[in-house]
């Protein structure tokens, strides 16, 4: 697609029979010098790394043209033996290292330059689109970068932060009812089209959408462990997009790897093999019969997307798992806690479903998983409901072992 090419091949990308990783990545790696306080250990621990690392302070490349350029490229990052079970490898595809820091920032660029390309998106036109708050974040921060006025229609549930983001882009934001669920924030976002005349993003339906994961996600996926093993490729579903384009590239180019995809247990609606019901465009007439509410933000709407559903009818899925209540949570603490990653509940939910793959998997097998945002994006759900803002006893024991700066708690 015109545009992109800086995005998804960049100059400092690398083909050496390793993992190839974009530059912007050592920006945000631990320090490794920290560990046992030297560079020698840093420079012993890089030497055994499989990784193939640009030097810190090379640079990134050329200066880029605007922020759509920086999409793409994603890093894979190892898991540790903490969470990857004995004798198996994981590795995680960071797509919050994406400029709005989640894997819409893809589809937010392609579905503006497909339709900019074909004509129905023109100069000053207003963009509008219903969203759980990532493809919102990303098509603000598109229609910012090339000037196109924005609404995003979000129901009611999804996190506030992200109706903040979508503001701070410049969005208007419209919050739909909680009842009418995510089917009620669709059918907002294409009423405002009707009548304004707005161009309609059709994430849910169009095809822009899973071409652009066909063209990036997949071959990033299977260029960096080119020369490596490759089993299992571990995602969940939000549109559908990435399982369908990555998906169909990753059967195409290594056809033994087995693709695995996860739904919540509480939305089972691909497990009921209950069909959509659909309107002429595609989009959902009804709210699926199967569907009920569930914490994982950005997954499993209540309706099987079409895009989805095009990816389910090509048979590119090898097994389902339903990711039990409480298991995403507890996956994203645990990968932030053990591995310094801070991602969302889809990401922890993703990585649930890797990690219980893995542990049936044959010794020596080698699983990536799709980690679709930040856990900044979660600070007002119950991610971090249980992480408090004031000090623990623990803390204030700390802050009390010396005699000098110590907030107590007010009241005492």
């Amino acid at each position: 697609m015109a545009g992109t090419v800086l995005g998804i091949f960049p100059p400092h990308c690398e083909s050496t029979g390793t993992l190839s990783v974009p530059s912007t990545t050592t920006a945000f790696l631990p320090t490794i010098q920290s560990i046992e306080g030297s560079a020698a250990a840093a420079n012993t621990i890089r030497q055994s790394s499989s990784l193939s690392l640009k030097k810190r302070g090379e640079g990134y490349g050329p200066p880029l043209d605007n922020i759509s350029q920086t999409v793409g490229n994603t890093p894979l990052v190892k898991i540790s033996d903490r969470i990857a079970p004995p004798g198996r490898t994981i590795y995680a595809k960071c797509e919050f290292f994406n400029p709005l820091s989640s894997v819409k920032d893809r589809l937010a660029l392609s579905i503006i330059e497909a339709a900019e390309e074909d004509g129905s998106l023109k100069p000053g036109m207003t963009v509008v689109e219903a969203t759980s708050g990532n493809t919102g974040i990303a098509v603000a921060m598109m229609c910012a970068q090339r000037g196109y006025p924005c609404v995003i229609t979000m129901a009611e549930p999804f996190s506030v932060e992200r109706r903040k983001l979508m503001r701070m882009l410049g969005a208007k934001v419209i919050v739909t009812p909680k009842a009418g669920k995510g089917t009620g924030m669709v059918e907002k976002a294409k009423e405002l089209a009707e009548k304004h005349g707005w161009f309609l993003c059709h994430q849910f339906e169009t095809d822009a959408n899973w071409k652009f994961h066909y063209e990036t996600t997949g071959p990033e996926i299977c260029n960096d462990l080119k020369g490596m093993k490759f089993d299992y490729w571990v995602t969940g579903y939000g549109t559908g997009g990435t399982f369908h384009g990555a998906g169909k590239y990753i059967k195409e180019n290594s056809p033994g790897t087995k693709i695995i995809l996860a739904e919540p247990g509480a939305a089972n609606l691909i497990g009921s093999g209950i069909s959509t019901e659909r309107n002429d465009d595609g989009s959902p007439a009804s709210s699926h019969p199967a569907f009920n509410p569930h914490p994982i933000q950005g997954w499993t709407p209540d309706f099987i997307p079409l895009v989805l559903e095009k990816g389910l009818d090509q048979s590119i899925q090898d097994e389902m798992v339903d990711i039990p209540d409480g298991a995403a949570v507890q996956m994203a603490q645990a990968l932030a806690k053990n591995e310094g990653i801070l991602t969302g509940i889809s990401g922890g939910a993703t990585m649930w479903a890797a990690v219980e793959t893995a542990k049936n998997a044959p010794e020596g097998s080698v699983l990536v998983a799709m980690l679709p945002d930040t856990g900044e994006r979660y600070l007002s759900t119950p991610l971090f409901a249980s992480i408090e803002a004031d000090m623990n006893e623990e803390e204030l024991e700390i802050a009390r072992s010396t005699p000098n700066f110590i907030l107590e708690p007010s009241g005492e």
